[in-house]
């Protein structure tokens, strides 16, 4: 690092910094202005906070390395950012009508206080041992390996870059609430965008440009059926990513994650009306075509460059460190000053995402949990107790690292395992529950906790065969839950959980219509159609219609 990286990195923090100081002067004595901005947000930083809170670890370290390690196959997952527009159609006229704070908070509005707890439970857990947790862990990652620092003051350089990434994301995030990381997402995004940018031109000129990488990737092949690294549809047979798994699994995970996770939905939630919360998400829609580009492809080009130079990705005892793809990247190929311009991307994407999952955590904990139980708390003491929820999150999230960093180059497979999990059962009872009004309390809670039960059941089986390999013929449990495609598993799971909400539905008490009016299809008011109705216009319809078609063109020329 020079001198001039430095002095990049400095004017970039007194710039966070005057913004969280003007943050935090602001009215925050509601919980309204502390987890929702306010409900005032504008479609720019609506769409801003979307993109800024998504890219974090799994996209640094995750999505180039699966770039350096599998090609395009992991491009499933980003592409499927188009399901931002089914939030924004679909899911904000029942969220803004609800008047909810949180997605566990609408279940209750929807079905029952149990399921609120369900879902609440579920979140933070998930939002502590992975979201936090390994962002963290790969800050650490990431920051050890620019900088090329092992040790500092004869401690781990990681440790120090780790829990700093942490204290200081914490602290803006505790006094500024959502408005901190809606307006510090205005000035990370650009940035972010920017600095990735640069290192996906540098890569190419490096490389020798587009077809050279095409090239390389196209002569590797990835299985037996003759796909190769360029190949974003693979066979049916494929052992990792058959076409028709990875369509359905990254479709079910992508549903639960862009209309569902109080994770996202959180920035929606924010707008000041339907119209701005609508258009932040297809400004969203627009940033969410970018990762591909900006991650899965530097990671490929990485890849390309150490096939044709032989040495230009770290290696392990295995074979390359595919995790060090962008990292690497930004060690050999920056300029100084431009060095310093990707360190200050690279901390906007951690320090958004941890900032989003410290403001969401703490939602989740003050609204579904503490409030329920003393209704009649003053805002203001709302407000510190999200405070001290965000320190214990904090907290949790440090103490797991060891953990996390354990696992080392397994994480990311691990974080998507866990996640086909978790999606389908949320999904279903959050899909029933919009889309059919004979859905029942009983229905969507057993909804919930059957894809409970059945995802750990599933992560159980796999840590246990894992350990305990099972020689000869398997069992039809070992086949179901273990030996079975992640990806399919995930589809066949979203129909079970469907179907369990579905039954038990048909045999309990239908809900009230008063309870439902407005949540559903086919309950609205006269007055609630005429308000979603004036907030598009023709603008937001041909603005969808190029983002699907953005979509459907990547599908072919990669097909």
């Amino acid at each position: 690092m020079a001198i001039l990286d430095w002095v990049v990195i400095g004017l970039f923090a007194v710039a966070l910094i005057m913004i969280i100081v003007w943050v935090s002067r602001q009215k925050q004595s509601t919980a309204s202005d502390y987890f929702l901005g306010g409900k005032d947000a504008t479609w720019i930083a609506i769409g801003a906070s979307i993109f800024a809170s998504n890219i974090g670890s799994e996209h640094l370290i995750g999505l180039a390395g699966a770039g350096a390690s599998s090609g395009m196959a992991m491009a499933h997952w980003e592409i499927q950012g188009w399901m931002i527009l089914l939030l924004g159609w679909v899911f904000v006229p029942f969220y803004t009508r609800s008047m909810v704070y949180t997605m566990p908070e609408f279940l209750e509005r929807r079905y029952n206080g149990a399921s609120r707890t369900i879902l609440s439970l579920i979140s933070l857990i998930s939002y502590v041992l992975t979201k936090v947790a390994v962002t963290v862990y790969a800050g650490g990652l990431v920051f050890q390996q620019v900088f090329g620092i092992d040790t500092l003051w004869g401690i781990d350089f990681f440790w120090i870059a780790a829990i700093g990434l942490v204290l200081i994301t914490a602290l803006y995030t505790i006094f500024g609430g959502m408005k901190s990381v809606l307006y510090t997402s205005v000035l990370q995004t650009p940035i972010l965008l920017l600095g990735s940018l640069i290192i996906l031109v540098l890569g190419l000129r490096e490389l020798g440009g587009w077809d050279e990488m095409m090239r390389i990737c196209s002569a590797v092949e990835v299985n037996e059926y003759g796909d190769s690294m360029t190949n974003l549809i693979r066979s049916n047979e494929d052992a990792n990513y058959p076409w028709l798994g990875a369509l359905i699994g990254s479709a079910v995970i992508g549903f639960w994650y862009w209309c569902t996770d109080q994770f996202i939905v959180q920035r929606v939630l924010s707008g000041k009306n339907e119209k701005e919360a609508r258009r932040g998400t297809i400004f969203g829609a627009y940033l969410k075509l970018l990762p591909v580009f900006l991650f899965l492809i530097p990671g490929m080009i990485a890849f390309a460059l150490h096939q044709k130079t032989g040495a230009f990705l770290p290696l392990t005892e295995t074979g390359i460190n595919s995790d060090a793809a962008f990292p690497t990247l930004v060690a050999k190929l920056l300029p100084a000053g431009v060095k310093g311009l990707i360190v200050c991307g690279i901390l906007a994407a951690l320090m958004s995402s941890l900032a989003s999952l410290f403001n969401s955590s703490s939602a989740l904990f003050t609204i579904d949990f503490y409030q329920r139980f003393h209704p009649n708390t003053d805002p203001k003491k709302l407000v510190r107790i999200g405070q001290i929820a965000t320190v214990v999150i904090v907290f949790l999230g440090i103490i797991w690292i060891p953990v996390m960093r354990s696992m080392g180059d397994v994480l990311y497979n691990y974080l998507q395992e866990v996640q086909s999990v978790l999606a389908p059962g949320i999904a279903a009872a959050f899909l029933m529950g919009i889309v059919w009004k004979r859905a029942s309390a009983q229905g969507g809670m057993w909804g919930l906790i059957a894809g409970l039960v059945i995802g750990l059941t599933r992560l159980s089986a796999k840590i246990w065969y894992d350990f305990n390999p099972v020689e000869g013929e398997h069992s039809w449990f070992q086949y179901m839950f273990y030996d079975c495609n992640w990806l399919f598993f995930c589809g066949w799971m979203l129909l079970f959980c469907l179907a369990v909400v579905f039954v038990v539905s048909l045999f309990t008490k239908a809900p009230d219509a008063n309870k439902i009016q407005g949540l559903v299809f086919g309950t609205s008011t006269p007055e609630q159609r005429l308000a979603t109705r004036q907030s598009w216009n023709a603008w937001d319809i041909v603005n969808t219609i190029i983002i699907l078609g953005i979509t459907a063109a990547f599908y072919i020329y990669f097909w």
